[in-house]
């Protein structure tokens, strides 16, 4: 048996020695995670051993753990169509989204420019603005207001030849909004979420439910630079929505050292020099 294999195995031997005791001692609230997990699991496109073995043996786990909440947001939220459109959204969602990117459009260069001014070499930055509500960054002024839907504003830069793993995100209060600031005309650039793959320079604008399988791939020799927002899910109930994110706003922010672990965190910095307004 090669180390893979082994190391497979014995994950598996722990995983059903944890779940002997848990049916032991607690059997309706581990089978209700269990339920919860199989049908949270399920809405994944690929349903193949990666696919489960990631979800709950690997870096899946916690979105697991998550499940019987984000299935409850789930009646609390329009159809999630996994892989979204912009059109999809109702017109003030948007309007948010069109007036953040049009920002990033038209100061593109000044912005970059600022970017690799703080964070000169590294594989992976994250230049935040926002994260969850809370101000970071602020000297670009039109991303200092309070958005009533979007509550990260970031962007996401990868090195040369850097790519993440498949992977989950936790919560489904949100949605990713990605756009690919200076997308270059190759195929080594892309996302992929199940049967979606996007390269950047057919369409820069990707939104998504992070909590499905993803990977996000540069294996060109440039960076790469995307805008990261995160909305609240369309929903009937959006003022609730954004009331339970604020509760737990807190955690997630603790959560960030976990999820980015392998990302230099650029914020909570004074500007070296204001990026005039136009």
């Amino acid at each position: 048996m090669d180390k893979k294999s082994l190391k497979t195995a014995r994950k598996i031997g722990i995983a059903v020695l944890i779940l002997a005791v848990a049916f032991y001692f607690i059997p309706i609230i581990t089978a209700l995670f269990l339920l919860c997990g199989l049908v949270d699991v399920l809405r994944n496109d690929r349903k193949n051993h990666r696919l489960f073995s990631l979800y709950f043996l690997g870096n899946g786990m916690f979105t697991w753990l998550l499940s019987p909440f984000n299935l409850f947001v789930d009646l609390l939220s329009y159809k999630n169509w996994g892989v979204w459109k912009l059109e999809q959204f109702p017109d003030d969602y948007r309007r948010e989204v069109d007036q953040v990117l049009d920002v990033f459009k038209s100061r593109q260069a000044e912005i970059i420019a600022d970017i690799d001014a703080n964070f000169e070499s590294g594989r992976r930055g994250m230049y935040v603005y926002q994260w969850y509500g809370k101000q970071h960054i602020d000297n670009v002024p039109e991303f200092t207001q309070k958005f009533k839907y979007i509550r990260t504003i970031a962007v996401s830069v990868f090195s040369g030849r850097e790519s993440t793993s498949y992977h989950f995100g936790p919560l489904r209060l949100t949605l990713r909004v990605l756009y690919n600031l200076v997308p270059a005309k190759t195929d080594q650039i892309f996302i992929e979420c199940g049967d979606a793959k996007q390269l950047w320079y057919q369409n820069p604008l990707f939104i998504f439910d992070d909590t499905l399988l993803h990977r996000s791939v540069n294996e060109h020799d440039g960076r790469r630079y995307c805008v990261f927002m995160d909305i609240i899910r369309p929903s009937p109930v959006p003022g609730f929505l954004s009331a339970m994110l604020s509760v737990i706003s807190i955690s997630v922010d603790r959560m960030k050292a976990m999820f980015y672990k392998n990302w230099k965190m650029i914020g909570s910095r004074k500007p070296k020099a204001a990026v005039p307004a136009k």
